[in-house]
């Protein structure tokens, strides 16, 4: 089956997607993909996000882009960097919004299994 995409881009240069980098994120993990011929992909589940970090310089602020870092528990990418997407303010708040649901979603699902739970009077 395959994963509803929530949101997806492309590192922007003068404001304009010039790049072999794609970024996507659906209701559980986010994606980033880099390369032509070959390509090279990383995901995080989004109950791993600790945090995210929101930049902006001057240069991406005139021309409405941002980058994004993402800081999780992941092993083996504990930090991707979304470099210069449109909007990205209204982007890290989706992925926010995201990695909560992603939690609540895994943590309910960790209390289904194993030892069933004891109802409190």
């Amino acid at each position: 089956m395959k994963e509803q995409i929530l949101w997806k881009d492309r590192p922007r240069t003068l404001g304009l997607p010039l790049s072999f980098t794609r970024y996507r994120l659906s209701r559980d993990r986010i994606f980033r993909q880099e390369g032509i011929f070959g390509y090279r992909e990383e995901e995080i589940e989004l109950y791993r996000v600790q945090d995210l970090q929101l930049q902006a310089g001057l240069f991406q602020r005139l021309f409405g882009v941002g980058t994004i870092v993402v800081l999780s528990t992941d092993r083996t990418t504990p930090r991707m960097v979304i470099r210069n997407v449109a909007r990205p303010r209204q982007v890290k708040e989706l992925i926010h919004r995201c990695a909560e649901e992603a939690k609540q979603r895994h943590f309910q699902a960790l209390g289904r299994v194993g030892v069933p739970r004891q109802e409190i009077p």
